[in-house]
């Protein structure tokens, strides 16, 4: 039980009235105020995170094609490692860039109008 003062609340006759008719203060946009940007990069990286997703799920759904992910993981040796992580960096590397390209040309379209 605690002993600590509460904040009265207010009664009916402070509170401020709503008025139902009026539209909401978001409702249109100022003229002076620009278009959202389209988030490309948040797009592109659900694509490829949502493709790694399904050719996860899809080789991992039969107990054929598991048993034949299970087996070449057992053949991979030290250098087929280092070439797939190496493979990888530049797969991120390349979807990086193209992410800043499209960035980029949208910055300067914006900076155009």
């Amino acid at each position: 039980m605690t002993t600590e003062p509460t904040t009265p609340l207010p009664d009916a006759e402070t509170l401020p009235l709503l008025d139902l008719h009026a539209p909401p203060a978001d409702s249109a946009p100022l003229a002076s105020a620009p278009q959202p940007r389209t988030r490309w990069a948040a797009i592109v990286w659900g694509i490829c995170f949502g493709a790694i997703a399904w050719f996860g799920i899809w080789m991992l759904s039969s107990s054929d094609r598991r048993d034949d992910v299970t087996g070449w993981l057992a053949s991979l040796n030290p250098g087929t490692i280092t070439a797939i992580l190496l493979l990888s960096v530049g797969v991120l590397v390349l979807i990086t860039g193209a992410v800043g390209l499209i960035r980029h040309g949208q910055r300067r379209r914006t900076a155009e109008h």
